[in-house]
């Protein structure tokens, strides 16, 4: 099992330390966070010089961000919100070009600034990841279905709007979030495909590396900058405080 790093916003000071502490797989979430058009391609053109692969997860299941996110270079889309399939079928082909898709051709950065070779498009197409979020009650009972999609790569479980839209009061790993777990992860296995999932605790990393996940986002920016705070506030020697605080 590999492991990705979590980016919320476009930090290229952030992006050298989790590059220098061996991380190789940036998710960055576009659909939360401030991530300007032009922060975005400075992002990813400074990821790739450091030899990260580097996934969005996309603003909304809609075929202008798959197609703008790919013109940046970048090795595959998360994209969330996605319902039944035929809700979001006309999305997911724009992963890929034709025949099997309908993503539109750009030069530029998506193409090295390069003259295509003859098997551009089908090796494009072959490394080009698209991986649909299964984080609503549509897309669980679903799953099946959006697998065999010709155009979709693997999974990106999102268990906290999952057990939310399946009508749990938040998601905590309890048995009922690893019962859902479990069944997207069958239907992956089923259907010859990976899975992915944010994997935050220790249960959870075990858990999905026990059951055979290809990618589990272990690591976040605030999650870092949150602890990094904590720490250095407990490391203060006795008699110091905050300013205001009492």
């Amino acid at each position: 099992m590999d492991c990705a790093f979590w980016m919320s916003t476009p930090n290229l000071d952030l992006l050298e330390m989790v590059a220098g502490q061996g991380f190789r797989t940036l998710v960055c979430d576009i659909e939360h966070n401030a991530f300007a058009p032009e922060r975005r391609e400075a992002l990813v053109v400074a990821a790739k010089a450091m030899g990260l692969a580097v996934y969005f997860k996309i603003e909304g299941p809609e075929p202008v961000h798959v197609q703008r996110a790919a013109d940046l270079g970048i090795d595959g889309v998360i994209i969330p919100h996605v319902g039944r399939l035929a809700e979001t079928a006309t999305t997911l082909a724009t992963a890929k070009y034709p025949p099997l898709g309908t993503r539109s051709y750009a030069g530029g950065r998506s193409t090295g600034f390069s003259a295509l070779d003859a098997d551009f498009f089908q090796r494009s197409n072959r490394n080009f990841r698209c991986l649909p979020m299964i984080e609503t009650a549509e897309a669980f009972e679903d799953v099946e279905a959006i697998l065999a999609h010709h155009c979709v790569d693997g999974i990106f479980i999102g268990p906290f709007d999952l057990a939310l839209t399946r009508g749990r009061a938040g998601y905590a790993f309890t048995e009922a979030d690893r019962a859902d777990i479990d069944q997207l992860v069958a239907a992956a296995k089923r259907a010859g495909k990976p899975w992915w999932m944010p994997a935050w605790r220790a249960a959870e990393q075990s858990f999905a590396l026990d059951h055979g996940a290809e990618m589990a986002v272990v690591s976040g920016e605030h999650g870092v900058m949150a602890r990094g705070l904590a720490q250095a506030i407990a490391a203060l020697p006795p008699g110091v405080t905050l300013a205001g605080k009492t």
